[in-house]
């Protein structure tokens, strides 16, 4: 990590399958602590000399909770409308402006993943010489997840979307997790040429692959050791099933 490391954690979204239009996803308890601080203490623990927060949705509560939580080791970055991922990302480019490292861009209601996965993450990054590093997983069922297709080299060749895949790339079981490491100033000149002309008009962070393809910049993907560490928590059932997953393999997940 010698170039330095800095964190992007998107937490600005609603839950809307939380069943609680009061509370902010990620403020949503697993194992006695809201989802976006398992996701703080993960990027303090892999030596991110700043952790960025995107807040949104009753974002004065997220803020209140973390600055007493963490202090001013946390900053924030406001997106005041949900515009997409890439849009999230946009909102931190201001704090990030004199920073020439890398940036890891982690999901506020991820709360599984392990520093050991993203210690390899980082590192291949690193070893690569990528523009771009996203973390993998290999599911049973990847239905409905967006495939990774790889050059012969093991570099990403394309990301293609289950509805758009082949039936052949559908069979692929290696999925993307939304994780991914950028080194900085190569992260904002693409996000600086991506659209929203898709079908929901909105800033996908994934579009920037296609941004590094064009300019011959290699993109990497690690897989991650366990399935589980990516699941992210969108609904009660998934909450119940992560408080699961920690209770039966504690060893792996807790820290």
């Amino acid at each position: 990590m010698s170039r330095g490391l800095k964190s992007v954690i998107m937490a600005a979204g609603k839950g809307k399958r939380m069943l609680n239009d009061e509370l902010p996803k990620v403020m949503h308890l697993v194992d006695g602590k809201p989802l976006v601080d398992h996701v703080i203490d993960l990027a303090t623990e892999l030596g991110s000399s700043q952790v960025i927060v995107i807040v949104g949705f009753r974002r004065e509560m997220v803020i209140n909770h973390l600055s007493e939580e963490y202090g001013s080791s946390v900053t924030f970055a406001v997106q005041a409308d949900q515009l997409g991922t890439g849009h999230a990302v946009m909102q931190t480019e201001e704090l990030l402006k004199d920073f020439d490292g890398d940036i890891l861009v982690l999901s506020g209601d991820v709360p599984l993943l392990t520093a050991k996965t993203m210690k390899n993450l980082v590192k291949s990054h690193h070893d690569t010489g990528a523009a771009m590093t996203v973390l993998t997983a290999e599911l049973e069922d990847p239905t409905g997840y967006g495939r990774i297709i790889r050059f012969p080299d093991g570099a990403v060749d394309r990301i293609v979307e289950h509805k758009d895949a082949t039936e052949a790339e559908r069979k692929v079981r290696e999925i993307n997790s939304g994780i991914y490491v950028f080194r900085r100033k190569e992260l904002f000149d693409a996000l600086h040429h991506i659209t929203p002309e898709n079908s929901q008009h909105e800033y996908y962070l994934t579009d920037v692959f296609g941004y590094f393809v064009r300019h011959g910049m290699r993109v990497s993907a690690v897989l991650a050791e366990h399935p589980d560490e990516i699941r992210g928590i969108n609904t009660v059932e998934q909450l119940k099933e992560a408080e699961m997953a920690l209770k039966n393999n504690s060893h792996v997940f807790r820290r």
